[in-house]
């Protein structure tokens, strides 16, 4: 509860505020009273309350206060924006409204009149607004809106949770919408100051009814216009009902057998529904059932046909689920009447007439028992003697005895044993037989040829047999000798005998005997009975031998032994005489004496003795038999079978050629008797599986087949092959033919230059081939894949290619092919190392190098060499050793093949100690080289040299030259010519500047020209002193082909002997000149030269100001060493200079004394230590191979992924490197030139 705040300090917060406040028009005489006063009010949360306020009090101030608390006499009540008064403030209306009531407005509320002239302050009664929050969750337990499992009449306790809500809620659980009366609630506070919860537990025990009803947690508040629910659906677990089974019909377990049965089985209720099972006997028959959800009834239906055995089987049903207690059954026993399954009529029905006949009927088990009588036709015959006894499955077995005498007129009638049962009335069980009478024939005889004819064997002979009369119908069988006549029963033999079947005429009967006659049939006796009845006759018959037999003294032959062979003709009709041949060779033979035979003919017999050997074996021995009567032959031959031990046969394969990973069979050509018992194959030592492996079988004829053959099977296979009589042994060479594999080649191949060296090719091969070697070359041109100057031999697996006096020009990659015929051929690539001393190039006798020696700029001295192994290149200066630690001293350098380079950077080029003579040693094991490159300040070019002439025609020649030094400028080249015979000279300059090739055009035909090559740059022109820069041409006429000159004129004259006493006098002249005139010409040359330089800075700075490092290092190398150690390591594709020129410096005075110009004869200065004039290092030829000849000098290689890139510029021309100079400074003052320009000497 608010406290209550004393009536005096909201008057006096009143007078504070009462300044400005607006004063009801009310009048003075109007007493002060409230006309309305606010009430208690109870409002939902969000709803909107409105507490009345009536005051009769003109010209005083109104407000709420709020638990002591006062909102202001301000209608909009400001710092409270749902608070608002409304109402007519004229009539004295100060209604407070609060728009969606929340719990912060659950407060006592007044309504306060503040003092006036009139009367004192007003204060209603405290109110209080009550809001009500309802519950806006339930939380229950088992989660809300699932489905709980529960086993009837088991206790599970659920409970429910509000949420915030005030006052507190009421809980109420539902089963099956009816109230649960034994709930324990508790009120606890909520998560805020005047909420509560309420948590609510039930003890609920679900029973079966409750199954898929809703337990449902209901909670209410006078908040709440409708009660607020969650629930769970209940799965109540119970048993099914018992089992019920549905006979059809009334008689329950009686059954007939062959029904269909079909029983019901049902069980009510229950979930899960139940399972049912029928059983028979107590074994499972029958686990299919349904269930039908709706009604919660579960069926199984049982179909079975009933069989006799099935008499006196319980069937039951059983019926349980997952919560049954135990197993519901319900069962009934079955009671099967059958009948009798077959009747059997013992004894035979055949009788002679006036004999009695005895017969026996039995009938099958059947229930109930049945009772038999005979029949005769349709006359009943008395029973004798009737039986019963148990029989299967509770059945009973009846048995009726009969005897009776037959007469003739009974013969055909039918005789019936009948069973029947009253269990049975609409069926009827019968067994019948035809009596058979017998009685005999009147009469028999046979119809043939007459007695005593002579018939030839093989003669076709009809003999018919009558008779009158007979029951049964005479059989008329026919015997020969005794012997009943049968025809044979082989199809495959030939029909000798045709016995016809038994022919009926009325009362006679007939049956025809066709025989083919045989030695057998002589003097036989056939005969002909029906019954006691028999007629007979007798033939001839005249035959060749029956059969003539080979017999011999021994059964076991061997190679050596003797047999005697006995021919035995068994039986002839007349006699026969015997001879004997081998393989149609005549043997002689020794006649036995003649003897009886059987089919009363006569016999004969003759012997022969025979020496065997091995060869004898198989050969056949015939003895013939020939009747000179008959005209007839009968041979008979004994094959000799001869025992001996295995031979090997002359076509025996004693080598066998194969292809490595193909099939190889290993043939056998072997004789023995008998068969050879095994085949037994051993390759090196080890026997071959008889059963075969994964790579090879043994046929049956003994050879030995392999498959996926490799080079590890060739060798000698022994084959063993034994019978009972011994063994022989056979070796066979199984060959393997493969590819060849190069085993050895040693790469790479190293020789010294003018030695001799053989590069071997070892390979594993099969065959080897005396020219399966062969050797290439590789190469890009086709003149580097000549071998002419090598020799090729071979022996056996190696192949060599030998190599004489070793030259560099035949370094590079063989390649060793060898080809036996078996692909593929085998390639092998070796290299090819000529190992030769450093050779340094030297482009000029002295190499130069410009720099400014100002102490800014840099320089970088080129040093080139070619040598195998690889090369350590050293520097000195002056002769001493540069001490590359020195901070301003980088060495890089660069290995590609045999082309080596070190390119060294001199930082800070100081004239004072630079301006010097460095000194770049190459060394390898096998020598060393050195060339000498001097550091000079910038001056005048160099005259090109080797001016030449390269195309004419008559109006055009071409020109080539060299480039001379730049001195360190960028220089561009001038054509001077004349023609002979014509005053004046034409000047030509060479576009673009650096190039190094020109055409001259505007000649005239057959003309002599004198054509000179000037070099200039911003210091000045090389002069035309030097004949290497001049050179005298003669156009072609019209009528004279163009094209390359067929000569090549010198471009310098050699010195001879003549021009050397010159060279003091010229020192002298050109001394005295020098001295006389410098005084005179100085200051015009120096303000010339500072016009000229100014020019050329001004260029520079033009062209150069995109360039950003000097022109003379390898384009796309980069760092492979430690950039500690100043020096590194680098592999690069482009020609390397042979001058180089700095861009750091700008001159702007004349040259010094080192530029002055010295004859041109002047050549004495070797290593003297005096300054060195700018004229003195004239270019010479390039003292090795032009450019190409060992292509690419420096090829890129990759290089460390992580060290700093060289800059990326390119040298657009080997000959133009001279071209571009660091002129990027700005023209200076004379005074601050560098010290090399200031007229100084160095």
């Amino acid at each position: 509860m608010a406290l209550r705040i004393p009536i005096s300090a909201p008057l006096l917060l009143v007078g504070l505020l009462a300044t400005g406040l607006a004063q009801l028009p009310i009048p003075a005489s109007t007493p002060r009273s409230f006309w309305v006063l606010p009430e208690n009010t109870t409002v939902v949360e969000g709803a909107a309350a409105e507490l009345r306020c009536g005051v009769s009090a003109p010209g005083s101030a109104v407000q709420w206060a709020k638990d002591g608390l006062l909102l202001g006499p301000d209608r909009r009540i400001p710092g409270f924006p749902r608070y608002r008064l409304e109402g007519d403030p004229t009539r004295g209306e100060f209604h407070l409204r609060i728009e969606a009531c929340d719990l912060s407005d659950d407060a006592e509320y007044e309504c306060q009149v503040s003092r006036s002239e009139t009367g004192p302050e007003l204060v209603s009664p405290r109110v209080t607004l009550s809001v009500l929050v309802p519950p806006k969750v339930l939380q229950l337990t088992p989660e809300a809106g699932s489905t709980v499992t529960w086993v009837a009449g088991q206790e599970y306790e659920v409970s429910c949770v509000s949420g915030d809500a005030k006052p507190a809620p009421d809980i109420t659980f539902l089963r099956s919408g009816q109230i649960i009366p034994d709930i324990s609630a508790n009120v606890n506070a909520g998560s805020q100051e005047k909420l509560f919860t309420t948590e609510a537990t039930a003890r609920v025990t679900p029973q079966s009814s409750d199954n898929g009803q809703l337990l449902v947690c209901e909670g209410s508040s006078p908040a709440l216009d409708t009660p607020i629910k969650v629930s769970v659906t209940m799965n109540v677990l119970f048993p099914p009902g018992p089992p019920v089974i549905e006979w059809p019909g009334l008689d329950e377990g009686h059954v007939r057998a062959g029904q269909t049965l079909e029983l019901l089985c049902m069980a009510r209720g229950g979930n899960p529904p139940a399972t049912l099972q029928w059983l028979k006997n107590g074994q499972p028959l029958s686990t299919a059932w349904g269930t039908e959800h709706a009604h919660s009834v579960a069926r199984s239906l049982l179909v079975m046909i009933i069989r006799p055995e099935d008499h006196g089987v319980r069937l039951s049903c059983e019926a349980h689920n997952s919560v049954s207690p135990g197993i519901q059954e319900r069962g009934v026993t079955l009671q099967v009447t059958f009948p009798p399954s077959a009747i059997t009529i013992l004894g035979s029905a055949s009788q002679s007439e006036n004999k009695n006949v005895t017969l026996s009927c039995i009938t099958k088990s059947s229930r109930p028992r049945v009772l038999l009588r005979w029949w005769l036709g349709w006359r009943q015959l008395l029973t004798t003697e009737e039986t019963v006894t148990d029989g299967l499955h509770g059945g009973h077995i009846s048995m009726s005895n009969l005897t009776f005498l037959v007469r003739r007129e009974d013969n055909g009638l039918t005789l019936t044993c009948e069973a029947f049962s009253e269990a049975f009335t609409k069926e009827t069980f019968k067994k019948s037989l035809v009596l058979n009478v017998k009685y005999p024939a009147q009469k028999l005889w046979i119809e043939g040829p007459p007695v005593g004819q002579r018939l030839r064997a093989g003669t076709r002979v009809r003999l018919v047999c009558l008779a009158i009369g007979g029951n049964p119908d005479p059989s008329l069988t026919w015997l020969k000798d005794s012997r009943t006549v049968t025809e044979p029963r082989p199809p495959q033999e030939p029909r000798r005998v045709q016995l016809g079947s038994l022919e009926k005429s009325g009362s006679t009967f007939s049956r025809e005997l066709v025989l083919v006659t045989g030695p057998s049939d002589n003097q036989a006796k056939f005969t002909c009975k029906a019954g006691q009845l028999s007629a007979s006759t007798q033939l001839v018959v005249q035959f060749p031998p029956t059969n003539v037999t080979i017999l011999a003294n021994a059964s076991a032959l061997r190679p050596g032994d003797a047999v005697n062979l006995t021919c035995v003709s068994v039986s002839s009709n007349p006699p026969v005489n015997l001879s004997w041949d081998k393989e149609g060779e005549r043997l002689e033979g020794v006649a036995a004496p003649p003897r009886s035979a059987p089919f009363r003919g006569s016999a004969a017999a003759r012997s022969v003795l025979l020496r065997l050997s091995s060869r004898d074996h198989g050969h056949r021995v015939t003895c013939r038999a020939h009747s000179a009567e008959l005209r007839e032959t009968v041979s008979a031959f004994y094959r000799l079978n001869v025992l001996y031990p295995p031979e090997f046969l002359g076509e025996q394969v004693l080598v066998v050629t194969a292809v490595e990973q193909g099939e190889a069979l290993l043939p056998v050509s072997v004789s023995a008797n008998p068969a050879p018992e095994a085949f037994n194959w051993t390759f090196r030592g080890y026997r071959l599986s008889p059963a075969g492996g994964p790579r090879h079988r043994i046929l049956s004829g003994g050879a030995l087949q392999l498959w996926n053959v490799t080079r590890a099977d060739d060798g000698l296979y022994q084959l063993h092959c034994q019978n009972s009589e011994g063994t022989a042994e056979a070796l066979v060479r199984l060959d393997v033919h493969y590819a060849p594999t190069i085993r050895a080649l040693q790469d790479p191949t190293e020789v010294n230059v003018g030695g001799s060296v053989d590069i071997v090719c070892t390979v594993d091969a099969n065959p080897i081939l005396p020219e399966m070697f062969n050797w290439e070359r590789l190469g890009e041109e086709e003149e580097d894949q000549s071998l002419d100057d090598m020799e090729m031999t071979s022996k056996g697996s190696t192949g060599c290619l030998q190599i004489r006096q070793a030259k560099l020009a035949q370094a590079g990659a063989y390649q060793c092919i060898v080809d036996n015929g078996v692909a593929p051929p085998a390639r092998g690539l070796v290299r090819l190392v000529v190992r030769f001393a450093p050779q340094v190039e030297h482009p000029t006798p002295l190499t130069k190098v410009a720099a400014a020696g100002d102490s800014t700029s840099s320089a970088t001295l080129h040093c080139r060499a070619r040598g195998v192994p690889n090369i350590v290149f050293t520097w000195t200066k002056n002769g001493v050793p540069l001490d590359l630690q020195d901070p301003r001293y980088t060495e890089h350098t660069y290995h590609q093949g045999g082309v080596h380079s070190s390119l060294l950077t001199i930082a800070n080029v100081s004239a004072a100690q630079d301006y010097a003579l460095f000194t770049c040693t190459a060394t390898n094991p096998l020598g060393s080289d050195h060339t000498n490159i001097q550091l000079v300040s910038i001056s005048r070019p160099d005259p090109p040299v080797g001016l030449k002439v390269v195309s004419t025609t008559p109006y055009s020649v071409g020109l080539e030259w060299k480039p001379g030094f730049d001195g360190g400028l960028p220089q561009r080249f001038q054509i001077r010519y004349e023609a002979l015979g014509t005053p004046g000279f034409l000047y030509v300059d060479v576009l673009p500047p650096q190039a190094t090739t020109f055409t001259l055009t505007g000649l005239q035909p057959a003309t002599r020209y004198r054509v000179w090559l000037l070099a200039s740059n911003a210091l000045g022109d090389s002069g035309l002193a030097d004949k290497g820069s001049q050179i005298p041409i003669t156009t072609p006429g019209l009528d004279q082909p163009s094209g390359e000159p067929g000569y090549q004129l010198p471009t310098e004259q050699p010195a001879g002997p003549s021009e050397l006493p010159l060279l003091p006098v010229l020192f002298a002249v050109g001394g005295l000149l020098l001295l006389s005139n410098a005084s005179c010409v100085g200051g015009f040359l120096w303000q010339r030269r500072l016009r000229r330089l100014a020019e050329g800075i001004s260029e520079k700075t033009e062209a150069g100001s995109e360039e950003d490092r000097v022109r003379n290092e390898y384009e796309e190398s980069q760092w492979t060493g430690d950039r500690d150690t100043r020096s590194s390591t680098v592999s690069t594709t482009d020609v390397e200079p042979y001058y180089h020129s700095m861009r750091d410096f700008s001159p702007q005075l004349p040259p010094t004394l080192e530029e002055v110009s010295y004859p041109r004869g002047f050549t004495g200065l070797e290593e003297e230590d005096v300054p060195f004039p700018g004229h003195l290092y004239d270019e010479v030829e390039r003292p090795y191979a032009p450019y190409g000849a060992w292509g690419h000098l420096y090829d890129e290689v990759q290089m460390g992924a992580y060290g700093p890139c060289w800059p990326g510029n390119k040298y657009e021309d080997p000959r133009g490197i001279y071209d571009q100079v660091a002129g990027d400074l700005d023209p200076l003052e004379p005074d601050s030139l560098p010290f090399e320009l200031r007229g100084h000497l160095v």
